[in-house]
């Protein structure tokens, strides 16, 4: 069962989406909230699996409400559900630590879906948001390699599958373009999360960029050819 936490001012969407989860079996509502800082609060206090987060709320938006919570509860999961698909919504989120960013126009499947991945430790966008994160981050200036440290605790094959995870590739593409088993690619994930202390693949997107591991015109074709040992 995932308990789910809502967080949102808007009184007609919050009954809209009890109403929706509720209709999954394997969904339990574990409370709701109209304000950023009382998301903080019941998130501490009922240890949700997930929050489902509003960006704009009154006493503390979403975003610092995001940035709070993964520092005092880290197992808490948070989604961003938005009506705003503007780039420092998206960046600040991400930044501050969701695990998800999904626009409130999704369709409710996808939303039950997104509530399930990101409970599971899966991070997740919505296609659009995917798209302005990456295109975003290729247009910065690789910056000097100030966690060269932390880089170097990756083997060769890990550092190849980070850039493929930066730029966007599930999993299965990953494996494809590489030529090995899904099942190896998620162990390589999984070893990379943990050297570089991530919390998620949405974390290592935002990594890969700011330490110049991916630069722009910089393609998954290149790193296949450059790829060492797994």
């Amino acid at each position: 069962m995932t308990r789910v936490l809502i967080a949102d001012d808007d009184h007609l969407m919050r009954a809209g989406l009890i109403q929706l989860l509720t209709t999954d079996p394997d969904i339990e509502i574990a409370g709701e909230t109209a304000t950023g800082r009382e998301a903080v609060e019941r998130a501490r206090r009922l240890a949700p699996e997930l929050v489902l987060m509003d960006v704009r709320m009154p006493d503390l938006d979403g975003i610092a409400a995001t940035r709070q919570l993964t520092r005092t509860a880290p197992d808490v999961k948070i989604l961003i559900l938005t009506t705003f698909e503007q780039d420092d919504y998206i960046f600040g989120a991400l930044r501050a630590g969701a695990s998800g960013f999904l626009l409130k126009r999704a369709r409710p499947e996808e939303l039950i879906a997104a509530v399930h991945a990101v409970a599971a430790g899966d991070a997740l966008l919505s296609p659009s948001v995917t798209r302005r994160v990456i295109d975003r981050m290729a247009r910065q200036p690789a910056p000097d390699l100030a966690d060269q440290a932390r880089l170097d605790a990756l083997t060769p094959r890990e550092r190849e599958t980070l850039e493929l995870v930066a730029r966007g590739l599930s999993n299965r593409e990953i494996a494809a373009a590489l030529v090995v088993e899904e099942s190896t690619i998620r162990t390589h994930v999984k070893r990379i999360l943990m050297k570089l202390d991530l919390r998620d693949r949405i974390q290592a997107v935002i990594f890969a960029y700011e330490t110049g591991i991916n630069r722009p015109g910089h393609t998954a074709r290149t790193a296949r050819e450059g790829s060492g040992p797994a």
